[in-house]
């Protein structure tokens, strides 16, 4: 080992000084996401004089620059800010799918669509859930958000077979049905598929029935005799509920026991039973049919916002990075605490780079390996310590701990003498 050095310098071309400066730090950090908040310029200057007396820098010389430091800074900043806003993703998409998305530039930030939404405390609303309901509810006939159309035909002597698709298809195309009537559904089907949920036709008037409006004119209360052949009027006191059960049931009766029309329908083509014959009932002599065009999953309804073109996962929420200003003093430690791992973890990679260092009648082993070890495993640390945390914060296990709560006062209180009210 030579002991005649003659260094050039005597100090380090690269000290990290013991201050920054706010003047400098716009310019040093590789994004600038945070540039424009006042608070973050002065946190990340601040940050210099941490990570100097943390590191040592009263004793030994540390090879950093304070852009590594402002960079750090930066870094730790938005590492928080994506795992708070993963952390309020789980709680907020399933009431947000479907709502309006944004669209976002290089650094993640918002540049048309809502703001600051990752700040807002959503209402539950269930969002797949609905959407399940209602295209439960379009399959079954009784709504959703599918919009249902109603067509009709007239049915001719002795022909028993229709075509709905085909007649459908064409009323589609010409915008009127076979009687010259218009129809809603001008130029929505083209060659997609119609879904078909209620096949019928419009009976005569009440009065021809025997279970009619008029059936039982001078019965008040439950209809429980023929009255209109007695000599006064038969009255009783029943609950509502009878009267809407015997309505229910009148109606039941009329199309179960009165009605010998019946049909058939597989793949959109329509039986008619009995074989139809001339009802001359004029305009009531017609078959309708109420039905839903089958549309790709993705396609919005032209009428209004669907929910198609919105949020559908974690990517399309519309999360910008947190303001720094609506950053609390939690996570202000967490970011200090993270922006000095990575400044250690930045150390270590400059000091592995020489792993030794000869001195007169010496040489000076670096620890670079010590401060590579320590680095990852304080950034591994600090991400699953606040990981861990917001995971017991999550909306779901927040209600169970309010449902503890409430069962436990509950039981607390049962042991406890009621007090005597005297009015």
């Amino acid at each position: 080992m030579p002991t005649n050095l003659n260094p050039r310098s005597q100090t380090s071309a690269v000290v990290l000084p013991s201050t920054g400066s706010v003047t400098e730090v716009a310019a040093a950090v590789p994004f600038g996401v945070y540039t424009g908040s006042l608070g973050f310029i002065t946190g990340a200057s601040l940050q210099v004089n941490y990570t100097y007396k943390k590191l040592g820098g009263d004793v030994v010389d540390i090879e950093l620059t304070t852009a590594n430091v402002y960079a750090a800074y930066e870094e730790a900043v938005l590492e928080y800010s994506y795992i708070i806003n993963l952390h309020q993703s789980k709680n907020a998409l399933s009431s947000m799918l479907g709502e309006q998305t944004g669209t976002f530039n290089y650094n993640g930030e918002i540049t048309s669509g809502p703001t600051n939404v990752n700040l807002k405390f959503p209402r539950f609303q269930i969002g797949y859930t609905k959407r399940v309901g209602d295209s439960m509810a379009a399959i079954g006939g009784f709504g959703g958000t599918v919009q249902e159309y109603s067509a009709s035909f007239r049915p001719s002597e002795n022909k028993q077979d229709y075509n709905l698709q085909s007649i459908i298809s064409s009323s589609s195309v010409t915008g009127e049905d076979d009687g010259g009537n218009a129809v809603s559904f001008t130029g929505k089907v083209e060659d997609k598929r119609v879904i078909i949920t209620k096949v019928f036709y419009q009976s005569p008037r009440a009065m021809w029935r025997f279970y009619g409006y008029y059936g039982g004119v001078g019965v008040v209360g439950n209809y429980s005799t023929y009255g209109q052949f007695a000599d006064d009027s038969t009255f009783e006191i029943i609950p509502t509920w009878q009267n809407k059960l015997q309505a229910i049931m009148y109606e039941d009766s009329i199309y179960t026991r009165t009605s010998h029309y019946s049909y058939e329908i597989i793949n959109n083509n329509l039986r008619l039973y009995p074989n139809p014959s001339y009802w001359d009932f004029g305009e009531l002599d017609r078959i309708w049919v109420r039905f839903y065009v089958e549309n790709n999953s993705w396609d919005e309804d032209p009428n209004y916002r669907s929910g198609v073109n919105g949020i559908n996962n974690a990517n399309t929420l519309p999360f910008d990075n947190l303001p720094f200003a609506n950053i609390n003093a939690i996570g202000k430690q967490w970011i200090r605490k993270y922006a000095l791992a990575l400044s250690k973890e930045m150390l270590g990679q400059i000091r592995g780079k020489f792993t030794t260092l000869p001195i007169p009648g010496e040489s000076v082993t670096l620890n670079h390996s010590e401060l590579l070890a320590q680095a990852k495993e304080e950034q591994t640390s600090l991400r699953d310590k606040l990981t861990e945390i917001l995971k017991e914060m999550e909306y779901s296990v927040l209600a169970k701990t309010d449902q503890e709560i409430t069962d436990a006062s509950a039981n607390t209180f049962k042991g406890s003498p009621l007090p005597i009210f005297v009015g």
